[in-house]
């Protein structure tokens, strides 16, 4: 049974059969703030898909995020040091799930998890003072990518954001993300493949 692909939501789509709702109302009943962990994960995968040009809607069964018109394949991790909850003290960042089992439709899970993208992107959301927090500034984010041989050199589930800087270095803006992934493809270049340093930006119209 294959499901028929369907158009990008607007936003404005009535709810049939709930006076006054719309696919709008459901997004800020279900996602009202940035800072909850599961919703600053995908906006962190969203940063990185307009970063690189993506012009692929994010899948949730997929091995990975985002991926390129060229395949390159990206996975994301997102961490911040405050949370939508009281803390006593801003949380430790560490970032799990490098390793995990693929699915498929034909085969179902792997028996053995691996690793799964081409390039890895750490974002963090830096802000240590709610005051300030604005998860919508992209100024407040910084980001650390890594190769998929660097990763799986590190042979670990999860790691913190220590042993992340220790390998990936200083990190990079928003704006100089799409060409620090493109940088770090560790595919073969082959005659049939074109490498560009990102691809041409998406326009709001395009999504």
């Amino acid at each position: 049974m294959s499901p028929r692909p369907l158009p990008p939501l607007r936003g404005d789509e009535p709810v049939v059969g709930v006076p006054d709702a719309t696919v709008v109302d459901f997004w800020r009943f279900a996602m009202p703030d940035l800072r909850m962990n599961n919703t600053r994960g995908l906006f962190a995968e969203f940063l990185v898909h307009r970063a690189v040009g993506s012009r692929k809607p994010r899948v949730e069964w997929a091995s990975h995020d985002v991926e390129t018109g060229d395949g390159l394949r990206i996975e994301v991790k997102a961490g911040a040091h405050l949370q939508a909850w009281e803390q006593r003290a801003p949380s430790p960042i560490r970032f799990g799930g490098l390793r995990a089992c693929a699915w498929s439709p034909e085969g179902g899970y792997s028996e053995s998890k691996s690793y799964n993208a081409d390039v890895y992107v750490f974002a963090v959301q830096t802000s240590r003072e709610h005051a300030v927090y604005d998860p919508l500034d992209t100024a407040q984010w910084e980001f650390y990518v890594l190769p998929r041989p660097a990763v799986a050199a590190l042979d670990a589930d999860s790691v913190s954001l220590s042993t992340v800087r220790r390998a990936a270095g200083s990190p990079v803006s928003f704006e100089s993300l799409g060409d620090r992934i493109r940088s770090a493809d560790p595919r073969p270049a082959t005659d049939d493949m074109t490498r560009l340093p990102a691809d041409r930006p998406v326009r709001d119209e395009e999504v």
